[in-house]
């Protein structure tokens, strides 16, 4: 089952300045070139395996353990050494999920509960013996297991725990009872409620097959056995990752996967401004994190013809925004919060931060129920209405303005961002004092604790926010949704308890059809917008420099990546 809108992913290409070509129906790509090329379409195509690919990394993982890992670019990896039922399709242009260890999209039941799913004939593990239904099974037991397995996404505890408490495999050896898998090739899901996109939540690392035999709990992430193409040849943690090809692995039972390099090596711990320098003399092939060059990097690039027709300028998913806290004086008043909507200076903000798109909703582009026209406080232009600003402070009995709080992290960027903010508020009367806290402790204890944002007077809180997996439900329900307010790790942080908005949410989590489910994405959208408690900045872009000996190179929507399992290099 596909329940994914294909965006336009064109429209947004125009909004960064040209369309570079688009993908043909082999899944091969046009050939392109150029500034973006790899947006739209294949970069350098080729089916030449060999050679060995070099990537760097700044920082080192959270996990190798796909039940662990929570980190974009670490799931852009792991499809390089595990499968899953289902994965995204690796082409440009789209965020479609295509059948990987499944033989086929999902057999789903009329009323929406029941999943079943057949796996392909020959899959391995990397040991040569074959895959089988209940090693996925377990695979998905093992993220119950949160006492001993911390940190990946839980959305599939949420779905099949289902009141069972299940405390997963080493606790409880009896399994968990919404998973049945009736032989060796078939697995089926039984779900309490429908949820319409249960499929994203298959393709995630967590949903990967474990061989029980080998499982070795918290250290499994030190080595975990390959279903992919590649397997560890070795793992220095915080050093350097080398992967080599998977004997066992089979190209005829992978639809999707190039695995073109004989051998991937990844540096980590390298300095950014290294990584650009590697890359520019040719010892580097990508940066593996893809967070972008340097800001002294950028300029370099966009200024040479010859680099810049190297690069790529993808939206990475995230939104900058600030959540304007419903709770705290005087943001209880839509009027006051309208009224910071006006004020914000957008163009400043995109200088701060070094570029970005300038968003008018919070829903950003790639998300089916993403609206281009939609910008109701009519700030795309970038520029503050100040006088719009004053006339919303008078409705809400704050003609003169008044003071507030803005949280943010004290991370460079995050300060330039509310420097900006407050400049542009003060211009209409605003006050805003700005409190730095700790990037490791803000989002769970600071922002997170809403005793704390009370207490401390936050009436703006600077936050990013990306999709789980690109529909609405990916991204919405945790910023949104009044019933998921928490007394600690809270990401509501406006608070927002909207019973119209909540219904809305309640009626998309069981919408099959894409077209429609999209339509009430933007329609949630629109009421967010006009509600005003959430303020949306910046779609977020990153400039990234690709060696010109890389091939098959192309942004994979799904995660606003070059895709890894595309890569290869020429001779």
């Amino acid at each position: 089952m596909n329940r994914t809108v294909r965006v336009g992913l064109c429209a947004l290409v125009l909004l960064l300045g040209g369309c570079a070509g688009r993908a043909n129906d082999t899944g091969e790509g046009t050939a392109a070139e150029g500034f973006d090329a790899g947006l739209t379409a294949v970069v350098n195509p080729s089916g030449t395996p060999g050679g060995t690919l070099r990537l760097a990394s700044a920082n080192d993982v959270d996990s190798w353990d796909p039940t662990r890992s929570y980190i974009n670019a670490v799931y852009n990896l792991q499809r390089l050494y595990v499968r899953t039922l289902l994965t995204p399709a690796a082409e440009p242009g789209t965020t479609a999920l295509v059948p990987d260890l499944a033989a086929d999209q999902p057999d789903v039941s009329s009323d929406g509960l029941t999943y079943s799913f057949r796996l392909r004939d020959g899959v391995k593990f990397e040991d040569g013996t074959p895959i089988r239904a209940r090693d996925v099974k377990y695979g998905i037991e093992r993220l119950f297991a949160q006492d001993v397995l911390s940190g990946g996404p839980t959305y599939l505890i949420d779905q099949l725990d289902q009141g069972q408490h299940y405390a997963g495999p080493y606790q409880q050896g009896d399994g968990l009872r919404s998973v049945t898998t009736p032989d060796d090739r078939t697995i089926v899901f039984h779900l309490a409620e429908p949820f319409a996109d249960f499929p994203y939540l298959l393709a995630m690392g967590v949903a990967a097959p474990v061989p029980q035999a080998k499982d070795t709990g918290e250290r499994y992430g030190d080595r975990p056995v390959a279903s992919g193409p590649y397997r560890f040849d070795s793992i220095d943690p915080g050093r350097k990752v080398v992967w080599v090809r998977n004997g066992a692995w089979d190209a005829a039972t992978d639809p999707v996967r190039k695995a073109l390099p004989d051998r991937i090596e990844l540096t980590i711990g390298t300095d950014p401004a290294e990584i650009d320098r590697q890359l520019f003399d040719g010892d580097l092939d990508a940066d593996a994190g893809q967070g972008g060059v340097q800001a002294a990097t950028q300029a370099k690039v966009l200024l040479d013809a010859g680099l810049k027709a190297h690069a790529d300028r993808p939206t990475t998913g995230f939104v900058q925004y600030a959540a304007l806290s419903t709770k705290v004086a005087p943001f209880g008043d839509v009027h006051c919060r309208r009224a910071v909507q006006y004020a914000v200076d957008k163009a400043a903000v995109q200088t701060a931060r070094g570029g970005g798109q300038i968003a008018g909703g919070m829903l950003p582009p790639g998300i089916p129920g993403y609206d281009e026209g939609l910008d109701p406080y009519l700030t795309k232009p970038g520029k503050p209405q100040p006088d719009k600003a004053r006339d919303e402070l008078s409705k809400c009995g704050k003609p003169d303005g008044f003071t507030t709080v803005i949280a943010t992290t004290g991370s460079p960027r995050s300060l330039k961002t509310a420097e900006a903010v407050q400049a542009a508020l003060a211009k209409v009367g605003i006050t805003a004092r700005i409190d730095p806290s700790d990037p490791s402790l803000y989002a769970r204890s600071v922002v997170g604790s809403p005793d704390n944002v009370h207490a401390k007077g936050y009436g703006i809180i600077l936050s990013a926010w990306s999709a789980d997996f690109p529909t609405g439900s990916g991204f919405y329900p945790t910023l949104i949704d009044g019933r998921q307010i928490l007394p600690s790790g809270n990401n509501n942080y406006a608070e927002l308890d909207d019973p119209l908005i909540n219904e809305q949410l309640d009626n998309a989590r069981t919408v099959a059809d894409p077209v429609r489910a999209a339509g009430i994405w933007q329609q949630v959208n629109a009421e967010v917008m006009d509600n005003a408690s959430m303020l949306p900045l910046l779609y977020d872009q990153v400039l990234n420099y690709r060696n010109p000996r890389l091939t098959n190179v192309f942004v994979n929507q799904y995660y606003g990546t070059w895709d890894a399992t595309a890569l290869g290099v020429s001779p």
